[in-house]
């Protein structure tokens, strides 16, 4: 079993995609950062080494405890929503609220009416039958976030190694730069073989779109 695989057993690719692009953006803003405000003779690799784990670090801790309160918040939502179907007073209700709860308008499916109908009605014999279960955390949901921890955290070891093999401070700082930029641009092509988009155009696509967000940090003080 791959490493891919294994992390997907927990994590949709999207928020792979989502947490690794967020660690990557945080390490470019201060590595980049401090390529542009930082004097040749100020540079400190060590403490710059320092602030992008700790701050990488600190970012997988937040980021995960958020993942499990989004978990949370989800699962009550859903509860909520299958408490509220049983104390419908006619089918017709539960159908209705059923079709706007799993609209299908968004899906790449041109799902016929009758078809759409069955479902829904198959949708509530499922919930009307079906007994509640308890809201809360399983243990999954903490591998996911120890996955979500790494993710953000791991980010940060390809922008420091080059400060810790290179003796020339600015030469690794373009070196890092160049690295972090290139794995832009490798997620990208990455996350695309996971949809029928093209991998080039989505990489391309990312790369910019990270570029732009550190830019939009750099620029507001981040």
């Amino acid at each position: 079993m791959t490493y891919r695989s294994i992390v997907h057993r927990y994590l949709d690719p999207s928020e792979t995609l989502g947490e690794v692009l967020f660690g990557l953006v945080m390490v470019l803003t201060f590595i980049l950062g401090a390529e542009l405000v930082t004097d040749e003779d100020q540079l400190n690799p060590h403490g710059l080494v320092i602030a992008v784990l700790g701050c990488n670090l600190a970012w997988g801790v937040i980021d995960a405890v958020f993942f499990l309160l989004d978990i949370l918040f989800y699962r009550s939502r859903r509860a909520r929503f299958y408490r509220r179907m049983r104390n419908t007073t006619s089918d017709a209700e539960a159908l209705a609220a059923l079709q706007e709860q799993f609209g299908l308008e968004d899906e790449p499916l041109a799902i016929q009416p009758d078809d759409r109908a069955r479902l829904y009605q198959s949708m509530l014999v499922l919930t009307s039958h079906a007994k509640p279960a308890p809201v809360g955390l399983k243990g999954r949901d903490f591998v996911a976030a120890v996955a979500v921890f790494v993710l953000v955290s791991a980010t940060a070891v390809p922008g420091v190694i080059p400060f810790l093999v290179l003796k020339n401070p600015h030469l690794a700082l373009r070196v890092s730069n160049f690295v972090l930029i290139s794995l832009l641009f490798v997620v990208g092509y990455w996350w695309a073989r996971y949809t029928d988009a093209h991998p080039f155009k989505v990489a391309m696509i990312v790369l910019l779109l990270g570029l732009a967000m550190v830019l939009v940090a750099l620029f507001l003080g981040g």
